[in-house]
């Protein structure tokens, strides 16, 4: 009896949870916003910024050079989010991330090299303790061996 009370609870916990209100970005065909939170209970505001962005990395890439623009100009906000044909773009000191929901999980899109620059995970050498490597300069040109 008690192992049924447990599983009707759960279950109705299961289906409160389904039914909560997610907000959802706006499925505009190559169109990238920018999204502003509203005081809490309202809905956030999505301020167009690109047109005709052929993926969801050029939308990240004028979400981060419109970062860069304000804090410029002295700007602080450091974190910034916007949206893609439905999916959010969030960034942050780490790198870009995507979620399907504002409220939801988030998955890494794009990381942060040791210099700031953004680029695909796989792509950057990292340290032993996980810290990116750059290379800032060019590595010394072999020298020719010599002759006999």
């Amino acid at each position: 009896m008690r192992r049924l009370t447990i599983t009707a609870m759960g279950a109705g916990l299961l289906a409160l949870a389904a039914c909560e209100k997610t907000t959802e970005a706006p499925f505009d065909q190559g169109v990238c916003y920018v999204v502003e939170l509203k005081a809490e209970g309202e809905p956030p505001q999505f301020n167009k910024l690109a047109e005709d962005q052929p993926q969801i990395e050029f939308c990240a890439a004028r979400l981060e050079e419109m970062r860069l623009r304000f804090l410029r100009m002295g700007g602080n906000r450091r974190e910034i989010m916007g949206s893609y044909q439905g999916q959010f773009i969030f960034i942050d000191r780490a790198g870009v991330w995507i979620g399907q929901t504002l409220e939801g999980s988030r998955f890494i899109l794009l990381a942060r090299t040791g210099d700031g620059r953004l680029a695909i995970p796989s792509a950057i050498q990292r340290a032993i303790d996980g810290t990116p490597v750059s290379i800032s300069a060019n590595p010394e040109p072999a020298t020719p061996a010599p002759a006999p």
